[in-house]
């Protein structure tokens, strides 16, 4: 006799949903550290840009250069805002990520609890049965031995 878990498929899906949980959060992360780096570019490329303009202010340069190099700072502070909003995006994604992986470890804990306590009467059981088959052989050897 073998131990046979009657609901073993559905800890083997348990499992299968939080890899792939597992999965996704380690996508959003991925996707996450990508927004963080496309941001700090930009703040790089913005501090730059405007490094460059108070040099030129500092010289004489003309008007309509001057203004080109500002529209460029302003542009930058207009896709940092945006990005900005992508990395918030990209937070909540992977908290949401996070928290559905905790639902799925606690799922399959849950499950796996289960499986170890039938496991557990399984092998008392079985124990148990191995007791008594050694108690009656052990009766039956000292019926024969009191005959003789």
């Amino acid at each position: 006799m073998r131990f046979r878990y009657p609901f073993q498929k559905i800890v083997d899906l348990k499992s299968g949903e939080k890899s792939m949980a597992e999965w996704a959060y380690a996508a959003a992360l991925g996707e996450l550290h990508a927004e963080e780096e496309r941001l700090a570019r930009l703040v790089r490329e913005r501090e730059e840009a405007a490094g460059r303009l108070e040099e030129e202010v500092s010289r004489p340069v003309p008007l309509a250069r001057l203004r080109q190099m500002e529209a460029y700072v302003l542009v930058l502070d207009s896709r940092i805002r945006s990005q900005t909003e992508a990395v918030r995006r990209a937070e909540e994604v992977v908290r949401e990520r996070l928290r559905r992986l905790a639902d799925k470890m606690v799922d399959e804990k849950v499950w796996l609890n289960q499986r170890e306590k039938a496991w557990e009467r399984f092998r008392l059981e079985w124990n148990r049965m191995e007791q008594k088959e050694l108690d009656d052989l052990a009766a039956v050897k000292a019926a024969r031995a009191a005959r003789v």
